[in-house]
């Protein structure tokens, strides 16, 4: 009859501490974007709010934020001490961290979701980012803005560039999100933008994030299969920026990005019908193109544990993750 040992004995015990929730360590984040506000951002301002279940304690401007748990907040303390942020890391930069036990938590872009092994945790939003091209007052002619809207071929950088990852799209408002998304045609038509663009102005295109280039060049191609010269640098007619979708009522979110865009407030809308025809009211004239929604997306070393730590809306949560061995 086989007896077990002290080491068989002891595996059930060791495998419960293993993975039994614990107090203490830092979780090391890294993220792209920089934010050069001398003073800690307000929510929503670059870096998701981690509060209540922490607070702000050390804010280097484009560099570095740590976070300190909260002793007395609803449901009891975070398991971790402290969150520290690690601003302006190029996404292959962070993959590297994250290999090499540098970071905890990183952002993942296409190529790197592709590289991640099968046992990588990778948290996802619901698609919130919104990659749009917006014109410049200065482009006043809207069959050159139609044209432009007409020649991006949206599938074609969706399936290539991105990896498949994301939805195209010509709304503002994601599908999950209003559900009549699918209402605006993403189909190019290089016949039509071409006799829209007869006669155009070299256009300058500029890049709001240099992780998006790659796209922006793709785009310049379209553009010049329509005869439009768009030339990539800094310039303001016209800009590739990432919009956010900032709240879970889609009423709150047009309104928000029509802040963020400069466009005048659409009108009130009370019904699904009502809403629809405020978002078209916005893109009538195309001097907002939207192109693809993506999702946030992030891969958790193999020390991080609970979450997932990241919200349909691409909100932080990390009070109920904790780090194998309390990671100082």
């Amino acid at each position: 009859m086989h007896k077990s040992g002290p080491a068989l004995l002891l595996l059930p015990i060791l495998l419960a501490s293993a993975t039994r929730p614990r107090y203490g360590g830092t979780l090391h984040v890294e993220i792209r974007s920089s934010i050069e506000t001398p003073d800690p951002p307000n929510a929503g301002s670059g870096i998701p709010d981690l509060s209540p279940a922490f607070h702000i304690t050390r804010w280097e401007a484009g560099r570095r934020a740590i976070f300190e748990s909260t002793e007395t907040v609803p449901g009891g303390r975070p398991f971790l001490d402290s969150v520290e942020v690690t601003m302006g890391r190029a996404l292959r930069d962070q993959s590297i961290d994250l290999e090499l036990g540098k970071a905890d938590l990183i952002e993942l872009g296409p190529s790197e979701i592709r590289r991640q092994p099968p046992a990588r945790k990778v948290w996802s939003s619901s698609p919130v980012r919104v990659l749009a091209l917006v014109f410049g007052k200065l482009v006043d002619d809207a069959r050159v803005r139609e044209a432009l809207a007409l020649a991006v071929d949206r599938s074609a950088i969706q399936a290539v560039l991105l990896q498949r990852q994301g939805e195209v799209s010509a709304a503002l408002l994601p599908q999950w999100l209003s559900g009549f998304a699918f209402l605006y045609p993403t189909a190019t038509d290089i016949a039509r933008a071409r006799s829209l663009a007869s006669g155009a102005r070299p256009l300058a295109l500029a890049v709001d994030d240099p992780s998006f280039r790659p796209i922006a060049e793709r785009i310049a191609l379209n553009a010049r299969d329509a005869g439009l010269t768009l030339a990539i640098g800094h310039g303001s007619d016209v800009r590739l920026v990432e919009l956010r979708v900032a709240s879970l009522d889609p009423v709150r979110a047009l309104a928000a990005m029509a802040v963020e865009l400069g466009l005048p407030e659409p009108a009130h809308a009370d019904s699904p019908e009502a809403l629809y025809l405020a978002e078209r009211a916005l893109l009538q004239g195309h001097r907002v193109i939207p192109l693809i929604h993506l999702p946030d997306v992030y891969g958790a070393g193999p020390r991080v544990h609970g979450g997932p730590g990241v919200t349909p809306l691409g909100e932080w949560r990390f009070e109920n993750l904790w780090l194998e061995g309390g990671r100082p």
